[in-house]
């Protein structure tokens, strides 16, 4: 009889990203900062942990150092030891940029040699940037009890939403008789979750017959239905795919919510506390007298002398008297110095917004960012990492600046809704 050690886990953390603009400039998404302490990497690692599963490769491309420095040696995830291990791999095949990940399928496809070097019954696919809980061993035994060759983790999402994900149509035994990647008129509201179990075997094969089919959702998967045991595994938690600038804020928003439901805690998710010595030399938070905070997450080593209102503050902000952070996500050590407003918007690691700036100006109903209207389009304004904000610079809606950016980038001290510096 299998046991889950029969299991190998590849983790897919190379996308690039893009859409989460510049939270990504610096890192990849994986090791983009999530809810205070975590890294939106350390809910699929940590799945894997509680699963009981040993053995994984995470497969990197884009910007691969932050997040190999977070990874280390997986201690955090008690993913070291003599049956235990974590695997950095990166694509092989040549210098070129034509021999990157071409898709999710190439990327297991180029890394053959370490599927074969873990004989495994089952490989689990992950992807390394969504926001869930999941008992993925309860996944794997649906697959062996369904004998399928594919069992792919899917839910129910909004209708509005189904255009962004691959669907399945399933027969009254959970087997996909149909499927659609990405459809413009979608015929079901049954979206893959980009969890996937597949037989070993049944997958080396699959991946031989035509190298020419680079995508799971797109190319192997419709293949594999049409002849093959493909079944839908069915999953009705919380999940969320933080591949945008709105989904990552909403899915922060959802962990302030008093719902033990949406808890990284509860939920047994790990961050690696060392990888940037987040807490080690954090001493606990500050909170001076006069100052407020309502509904929010205050991390180690903040110090809160204003006013902090439904907002996620990693360790070592500082929120100066007289400050107001409203709907607002703040990186390590970003600074808001006295008399500041900073209202629904991103701030990057070690920023520092200066004296009676304000940070999200005018009402909340404006016009899109000009330069990236698809990312930013609900007032919320991005700061980069590092950005420095001239006292009293006053920045609208949907507005960027860009990491690195010091005071002579601002030619006026006014910036408006939808710009970019």
């Amino acid at each position: 009889m299998s046991n889950i050690e029969d299991t190998l886990v590849l983790l897919l953390a190379g996308g690039v990203g893009s859409r989460l603009n510049i939270l990504v400039t610096p890192r990849a998404k994986p090791a983009v900062p999530f809810a205070g302490l975590y890294r939106i990497i350390d809910f699929s690692l940590s799945n894997v942990m509680n699963s009981g599963m040993k053995k994984v490769g995470v497969l990197t491309q884009y910007k691969p150092l932050s997040l190999m420095r977070h990874l280390a040696t997986g201690d955090a995830w008690d993913l070291t030891g003599r049956t235990r291990g974590i695997k950095i791999l990166p694509p092989s095949t040549g210098f070129r940029d034509s021999d990157w990940y071409k898709g999710t399928a190439d990327a297991i496809r180029q890394n053959l040699n370490f599927i074969r070097s873990h004989p495994s019954k089952e490989i689990l696919i992950l992807s390394g940037d969504h926001i869930y809980q999941m008992d993925l061993y309860a996944m794997v035994e649906f697959h062996r009890e369904k004998k399928a060759d594919i069992t792919i983790g899917m839910m129910i999402v909004p209708e509005s939403q189904i255009h962004q994900f691959g669907t399945g149509i399933t027969n009254d035994d959970g087997r996909i008789v149909e499927w659609e990647e990405k459809p413009k008129n979608p015929r079901t509201n049954l979206a893959s979750m980009g969890i996937y179990v597949f037989e070993t075997e049944y997958l080396l094969n699959l991946l031989a017959e035509d190298k020419e089919l680079v995508d799971f959702g797109m190319h192997l998967i419709p293949r594999a239905i049409s002849r093959d045991n493909v079944f839908a595994y069915p999953f009705d938690g919380y999940w969320r795919d933080v591949g945008t600038i709105q989904a990552y804020w909403e899915a922060n928003m959802d962990v302030l919510k008093d719902d033990p439901e949406i808890s990284p805690e509860a939920w047994g998710i790990r961050p690696n506390l060392e990888s940037e010595q987040i807490l080690p030399d954090r001493i606990p938070a500050r909170f001076a007298a006069g100052s407020r905070v309502c509904c929010s997450m205050i991390s180690a080593g903040c110090v809160i002398e204003g006013e902090v209102v439904n907002s996620v503050l990693s360790p070592g902000v500082k929120v100066g008297k007289g400050c107001r952070v409203s709907d607002s996500i703040i990186l390590h050590d970003s600074v808001i110095e006295e008399g500041a407003t900073v209202d629904l918007a991103v701030l990057d690691k070690r920023v520092r917004v200066g004296k009676g700036a304000v940070v999200g100006k005018g009402n909340r109903k404006n016009i899109p960012n000009k330069k990236y209207p698809d990312h930013l389009y609900t007032g919320i304004t991005l700061i980069g990492k590092e950005a420095v904000i001239p006292p009293g610079t006053v920045i609208g809606r949907n507005c960027i600046i860009k990491p690195w950016c010091k005071q002579h980038c601002f030619r006026e001290n006014v910036l408006p809704d939808g710009e970019t510096v």
